[in-house]
């Protein structure tokens, strides 16, 4: 328990308050009007454009609320329809952000490769890690203790991998929106809504990080 409270908690709460703010943020530029009328999709298509791939990536609208994702299998970008359709700061920068992850596809950047290949591992890791390490405990059993711990591994530093990604994405966007000639202040607003959702990644590796150390110190206290 000790162990949880000095490095899980503390990551536990800037979590909260990563989704909190990013939350507020977004609802506070989504009052924001976009600069020229701009809708979340027209935000998407400057960005494609500026980074030369107009015309090359489709956007479509989607259902949910934040559903909004790069599908790099199927070179498409999706959007909710609050972000495809609304004339928001927030929008914009939303969308923009996703179109940063296109580009970063059609420039082959490395962070972004390293994570897909890793994401099976992730996957299973995820769902096994935990299961696996309170059997070892259980069966009072070493190897597993020690598997569970290596796969949730790959979890984490599929965590660290993802805020290198999702920030240089951001930057492109916000570096996109700034050569189109937006500006200064709409470029803020989206800055601002982009640097709330970087936290949101900031503290999931925080929370992770925790976690493994965490599991680290109990299965070297049971030796």
């Amino acid at each position: 328990m000790i162990y949880y409270i000095i490095f899980v908690l503390p990551a536990v709460l800037f979590a909260l308050f990563a989704q909190i703010h990013v939350s507020t943020t977004f609802k506070k530029f989504s009052k924001v009007a976009s600069e020229r009328g701009m809708t979340g999709a027209d935000g998407a298509r400057l960005v494609l454009g500026t980074c030369g791939l107009n015309g090359q990536v489709p956007i479509e609208r989607v259902t949910g609320e934040l559903t909004d994702h790069y599908d790099p299998k199927a070179n498409v970008i999706r959007l909710s329809a609050g972000v495809y359709d609304a004339r928001s700061a927030a929008a914009v920068g939303v969308a923009a952000h996703e179109a940063g992850h296109a580009a970063q596809y059609a420039g082959d950047y490395a962070p972004i490769r390293l994570r897909a290949a890793i994401i099976p591992v992730t996957k299973v890791g995820s769902y096994l890690s935990f299961p696996l390490i309170c059997l070892g405990i259980f069966l009072s059993f070493e190897p597993l203790i020690k598997i569970g711990i290596v796969l949730f591994a790959f979890a984490v530093l599929f965590q660290l991998l993802t805020l290198p990604v999702e920030l240089n994405a951001s930057r492109r966007a916000v570096g996109a929106l700034t050569s189109a000639g937006l500006s200064e202040e709409a470029v803020k607003a989206a800055k601002k809504v982009l640097v709330a959702a970087a936290l949101t990644y900031v503290a999931a590796l925080a929370v992770s990080i925790g976690n493994l150390i965490r599991l680290l110190l109990l299965a070297n206290r049971r030796r």
